[in-house]
């Protein structure tokens, strides 16, 4: 049971792990509001499977024309080169992406 539960921990550590090297260190560096984005995204597609796929799109073809930012954006944040990511693990960073500023999950944080 123990081995179980260790190898759970190291699953979801090296996917967050993934997330911040592969997306957040960047975000954090250039203080790109992470947080901010993922509210946009909500706001306009509300669904996850939706906002992966224009996310995925964006990320393999970034264009300020793609982007759900604004272009006043771009004045102060540099537009993001295309993404050097596997497919696969592109699809798993925006899954956690998605998870780690899932608002819903947020509220029940604080409940």
């Amino acid at each position: 049971m123990e081995k179980i539960l260790i190898f759970c921990m190291v699953c979801v550590g090296s996917y967050a792990n993934g997330l911040e090297k592969d997306c957040l260190a960047c975000h954090q560096s250039q203080q790109i509001p992470s947080d901010l984005i993922y509210k946009r995204y909500l706001l306009k597609y509300s669904s996850h499977d939706t906002i992966k796929k224009v996310m995925f799109a964006y990320l393999k073809e970034p264009k300020k024309s793609h982007s759900i930012m604004p272009p006043q954006f771009f004045l102060k944040f540099p537009m993001k080169p295309k993404s050097s990511l596997l497919e696969d693990q592109l699809r798993e960073d925006i899954g956690a992406y998605i998870d780690h500023f899932d608002i819903k999950k947020r509220l029940r944080l604080k409940e």
